[in-house]
């Protein structure tokens, strides 16, 4: 361990200000010191991340493919210091974070294969017409190229996946942008060792010195520098409403405005229709018990609302979820912060009118530890009250009872934006309930059909996104292959001569790139 910054493949410690992780599950300062990053420090990353762009996005699909394997290779050959790292400093359990390093170098191995396929590209040409009347047509060439350095904000829920070389760094590397990541002070040490093992992995495959940075420091400055910094290009950010929103208001407030990319959690409703909730009440109660304590309920996917048609099936339901959660026992959350905010904001959630308690649970409580609990609530109540859907990030959910189908439209009606909404239903409920599912689609980027949101899996299909407040950009993902997309933009070419055009537009295809060519879609040269 060095404890210095990393800007580009050089180490740095200008600073004065020593910065220290934290065990949660000991409540313990680690005696690992990290130096904050100065203004000057800050300044030369950009630079090199500018300096660096120049080369790499003129790389070769096959070259950066080569670099992103050997960033997964290389957090591999970490072993177990990494994983012992990581459960040190996030309290999360030793198959969780083995988990996640697998996930992570499967993310940065599907965007190698991406590159090497190619057509996330959409290269799209239209030939020439020189003989069109009555004016001719020229030849135009299209296609996705990177947009620039991009900043990296780090997740705190997940110290391998969406961190150092989360998504967001491999998807802004994959398609052509330097990054500079802004490590999470929770993860200071495992950021470190991720940083250390992506500089490895870029001198090993002749990638230019700037192509990544990382960058650790007390407080919002840091943060601020690098949204406001004139070289910055995009911002990717995974974390709160109130981050999130303040990071976009930044950027919208540049000279040059850019875009960030903020996914911001949600309370991912789940609609339990009557059906199935009479034929299996008591499985689903166990089920969701399970999703809303899972990882001590720190998931941006967390079911944090459960709806449903008010009777007896509903009240078995609720009895056998406050059961099951009271059995649950607590745990340390990710940092002494989070810890502090769940149980501000489960108490304030359940001093709200209507609001009632129907779990409990009398262990004493570990510092720095959330105790599960579930709620309920009446549709009548629940609608008069909008801090009812501000989300409790942990283990809480609220039961709301609607007395009829037309209090779940207006429910559903009056929903925010969200990550998910899942339907628990049968054939014969979803053949009922399609009016209120077709509603629901238009508040959610990910529809679930019987089964939890904890879960994302990372592929071509996925859709961790939707319309605000979950995220500030409803039309992109941060999870699966499109989410290279969010740092890309379209460039044409007007009549170019065929040395000034990328690989994927010449005529003969050196790469096979499937393309659109005068309409028709083929991968032959022309």
């Amino acid at each position: 361990m060095h404890g210095k910054n990393r800007i580009g493949f050089s180490l740095s410690n200008q600073g004065a200000t020593g910065l220290s992780s934290f065990n949660p599950a000991t409540a313990e300062i680690r005696s690992d010191q990290f130096t904050g990053a100065t203004q000057e420090e800050t300044e030369s990353a950009m630079q090199k991340a500018e300096s660096a762009f120049d080369t790499y996005r003129n790389t070769t699909p096959d070259q950066r493919a080569q670099f992103l394997e050997a960033i997964a290779d290389e957090i591999l050959n970490l072993g177990d210091e990494l994983v012992q790292t990581a459960m040190q400093e996030s309290a999360l359990p030793e198959g969780r974070i083995v988990g996640e390093r697998g996930r992570t170098m499967g993310q940065l191995k599907l965007f190698a294969s991406l590159l090497r396929e190619g057509s996330w590209v959409e290269a799209t040409i239209d030939t020439a017409q020189p003989n069109r009347e009555p004016l001719p047509k020229p030849d135009i060439r299209k296609m996705l190229r990177p947009l620039g350095p991009v900043v990296v904000f780090t997740a705190s829920n997940f110290p391998l996946a969406f961190s150092t070389a989360g998504g967001d760094t491999a998807s802004a590397l994959a398609a052509g942008c330097p990054v500079v990541v802004k490590a999470h002070n929770s993860h200071l040490h495992t950021n470190e060792l991720v940083s250390d093992a992506i500089s490895r992995a870029a001198e090993k495959t002749g990638m230019p010195d700037g192509v990544y940075s990382s960058l650790a420091a007390d407080g919002f400055g840091l943060g601020t520098t690098l949204v406001k910094h004139p070289k910055t290009k995009a911002v990717a950010f995974t974390g709160s409403l109130g981050g999130g929103m303040a990071l976009y208001k930044m950027a919208i407030e540049r000279d040059e405005p850019i875009p960030v990319f903020a996914e911001m959690g949600s309370i991912n409703p789940v609609i339990f229709l009557p059906k199935k909730l009479n034929a299996e009440k008591e499985a689903l109660a166990k089920t969701y018990a399970g999703s809303i304590t899972l990882g001590v309920g720190q998931f941006c996917t967390n079911p944090g609302l459960l709806i449903g048609l008010e009777g007896s099936d509903l009240d078995q339901f609720s009895t056998t979820l406050a059961s099951e959660i009271s059995g649950i026992q607590p745990s340390a959350m990710l940092n002494e912060g989070i810890a502090k905010n769940f149980n501000k904001n489960k108490e304030s959630s359940l001093t709200q009118n209507g609001v009632k308690l129907i779990s409990s649970n009398s262990v004493e409580t570990p510092r720095n530890g959330a105790s599960p609990a579930v709620a309920r609530v009446s549709a009548k109540d629940f609608l008069a009250n909008p801090n009812l859907q501000e989300e409790v990030f942990g283990p809480y959910s609220i039961v709301v009872s609607c007395k009829d189908q037309a209090e779940l439209d207006q429910v559903i009606a009056q929903l925010h934006g969200q990550l998910t909404i899942t339907f628990m239903g049968s054939d014969d409920d979803f053949k009922s309930f399609e009016t209120q599912i077709h509603s629901a689609e238009k508040k959610t980027g990910r529809l679930i059909y019987n089964g939890v949101p904890t879960g994302v899996e990372v592929c071509g299909s996925m859709q961790h996104g939707g319309p605000f407040p979950a995220a500030t950009d409803s039309r992109f993902t941060s999870v699966g292959s499109d989410a290279i997309k969010r740092f890309a933009r379209p460039v044409a070419y007007q009549s170019a001569p065929q040395t000034m055009l990328p690989d994927e537009l010449k005529d003969n295809n050196p790469n096979n790139v499937w393309r659109e060519v005068d309409g028709q879609r083929t991968n032959q040269g022309l």
